[in-house]
């Protein structure tokens, strides 16, 4: 019997599967990643309220839940706010506190507040920044929370206004 050439393998599958993996993982990687302009952090809870903050009042306050692709559940607050002051706004920085059914503080966290700009064919939003709020004007808002502590009472949260960036 004669001995069969050898082939030489062919690395191109190999190859195509490693690129979709890699593109996978980096697609993955991005999607996981918020906004990179918001971002979260922790302000003190006895921190003052922004002085400006009396002539912003928030009102129509409403929360939902969904969960992304992965599994996650995200958390919306979304409400409705006016500027009765006489100066125009280009930045809202807004503390939400969680509280749990013993009254405290079970998750603290700071963010710009967004302006939703659309709402079909799903919900966008945008910082204050892009479009400023003029006295007298109104806005619907939404802040996102991609984790909410599983201690929480389920109860809406309070938000604070504690800083605002004017014109």
């Amino acid at each position: 019997m004669p001995a069969e050439p050898k082939r030489e393998r062919n690395w191109l599958p190999l190859a195509i599967a490693a690129f979709v993996v890699v593109a996978v993982a980096v697609i993955f990687t991005l999607a996981l990643k918020r906004d990179s302009n918001q971002t979260t952090t922790v302000t003190p809870i006895r921190t003052a309220a922004d002085p400006y903050a009396a002539n912003l009042p928030i009102s129509g306050l409403a929360m939902s839940e969904s969960t992304n692709f992965v599994g996650s559940k995200i958390t919306y607050v979304d409400g409705h706010m006016v500027n009765k002051g006489n100066r125009t706004i280009t930045g809202i920085t807004v503390q939400t506190l969680f509280y749990n059914f013993a009254k405290e503080v079970t998750q603290n966290e700071t963010q710009p507040l967004k302006f939703i700009r659309t709402r079909q064919p799903y919900i966008d939003v945008e910082p204050v920044s892009t479009d400023p709020l003029k006295p007298g004007e109104e806005r619907d808002f939404r802040l996102i929370f991609d984790g909410v502590s599983p201690d929480w009472d389920g109860a809406y949260p309070l938000l604070r206004i504690v800083h605002v960036s004017f014109q």
